[in-house]
């Protein structure tokens, strides 16, 4: 599992690059620690309207490149923490040619929606079967 911390500027107005491996056919899940830029806990309070995100992984963007998802995460916000969890399961892992992937992840609550994270997702295949 991979746990990494990201400073968030909403301000900014671009997501924050992180990259990830993933390995097919095992189950992968990632936890990201949100701060602010004053390293305190980034504020993801609850409101009127649930916080929900979505994320996908797709093999390239741009011109000529497909934009069909490869893939797509489970995405979990815990907003008393200010954690946002990726998942995948084994199934969908083993579905991924190994390779290159771009991925973000949207987080939103009411009308405010933060492309809060972006980057590349190495993908290797397995060499043995599972026991």
């Amino acid at each position: 599992m991979a746990t990494k911390k990201i400073t968030f500027d909403p301000s900014a107005g671009v997501p924050v690059a992180s990259n990830l491996s993933i390995y097919g056919g095992t189950d992968f899940s990632a936890i990201f620690t949100i701060v602010d830029t004053s390293d305190a806990a980034f504020t993801l309070y609850s409101d009127s309207a649930a916080w929900t995100g979505s994320a996908q992984v797709q093999k390239g963007a741009g011109v000529a490149a497909t934009t069909t998802p490869a893939g797509t995460f489970v995405v979990g916000v815990d907003t008393s923490a200010g954690k946002i969890s990726l998942s995948m399961g084994s199934t969908d892992t083993s579905s991924l040619a190994q390779g290159r992937y771009l991925y973000n992840v949207l987080v939103g609550t009411g009308a405010s929606i933060y492309n809060m994270i972006d980057g590349n997702i190495r993908v290797y295949t397995g060499i043995s079967s599972a026991p």
